[in-house]
């Protein structure tokens, strides 16, 4: 893949589709993993649309998506702006494939009343596998607030400004990341370890996006020293839409999955894995509507932090 930079100053829509989806679609819900924050400097929701800044194989772009009389409007500005619009369907989740989850739901009752209450929420595929690897790197071991100020700092210090009328930057490019000596990370509070990951993986991007699935993408993410299977999931479920991966080694999911499955305040990877085995191709998916309902374990003793994992 030849990263472009190209311009990036237009303001006026390089692509545009329409785009039906499903009833009780719900575009918010399905596109929120996209952003990072109410504050990301390269995605934002603003009055129901989504504004998404990335890099693609065909130069910079800005996708922005808004619903539209039971329809969705998709328009890319930038270089890459057709590239994003023809792929706008899978960004929006609209290519996330359903089948057989409402029976495996069907077979437990926190599952089934989800799959229904929140059945319009679908999961996103970007097709963009290194995006995803910087931000999942900077929340390696880390609470949240520490990973988004280090993803928002790296993201000012490299990215350029984003095409079209919203003021988003660019995430930086994978061979500015890899020239980067560890220490230009040290400002932005990303220790050695960290930022080697994100220099050793910026080195290997082309070949990262040029794998054809979510099993591909991961055999060679664990290759790369300092990415293991809880960052890989985070990759993949991402850009690929994978409904099956599973954050295995996160310190909050198996407490969250156990408690909402099981009645079980607390769990370790292994529990959860066989509370969700029955789910089998949609495990991911479980995860993501037990987030999306905001079920949480209850917290006992000293408070834990916002995220930190057992292993990345």
């Amino acid at each position: 893949m030849g990263w472009q930079s190209g311009p990036v100053t237009s303001t006026e829509p390089a692509a545009s589709r329409r785009l039906r989806p499903p009833e009780h679609y719900r575009l918010v819900a399905s596109v929120r993993p996209l952003t990072f924050s109410p504050y990301d400097p390269c995605a934002r929701i603003v009055a129901g649309t989504l504004w998404w800044a990335t890099r693609t194989p065909a130069g910079p772009a800005t996708l922005a998506l808004r619903p539209a009389g039971g329809e969705l409007v998709a328009e890319g500005y930038g270089p890459g702006g057709g590239w994003v619009v023809d792929r706008a369907d899978a960004i929006a989740g609209l290519r996330d494939d359903l089948a057989g989850f409402a029976e495996l739901a069907a077979g437990h009752p926190v599952m089934a009343e989800l799959a229904n209450r929140h059945r319009g929420l679908r999961m996103p595929a970007t097709g963009l596998v290194f995006n995803r690897v910087l931000r999942a790197v900077l929340e390696q071991k880390v609470t949240g607030t520490e990973a988004y100020r280090g993803y928002a700092a790296m993201v000012r210090h490299f990215g350029q400004p984003a095409p079209g009328p919203m003021r988003l930057l660019l995430l930086p490019e994978p061979a500015a990341v890899a020239a980067a000596g560890y220490w230009v990370f040290h400002p932005f509070g990303v220790e050695q370890r960290r930022a080697d990951t994100l220099r050793r993986a910026a080195t290997v991007a082309d070949r990262l996006e040029r794998c054809a699935d979510s099993t591909e993408a991961t055999r060679r993410l664990t290759a790369i020293t300092g990415i293991g299977p809880w960052t890989a999931a985070e990759v993949v479920r991402v850009a690929y839409g994978d409904p099956d991966a599973v954050s295995v080694g996160d310190y909050h999911v198996p407490n969250t999955v156990a408690w909402a499955l099981a009645g079980e305040p607390r769990a370790d990877d292994a529990r959860m894995l066989e509370l969700l085995e029955p789910f089998r191709g949609h495990r991911g998916r479980v995860c993501r509507l037990l987030e999306a309902a905001g079920i949480q374990a209850p917290k006992f003793g000293p408070r834990a932090p916002i995220r930190s994992f057992a292993h990345f």
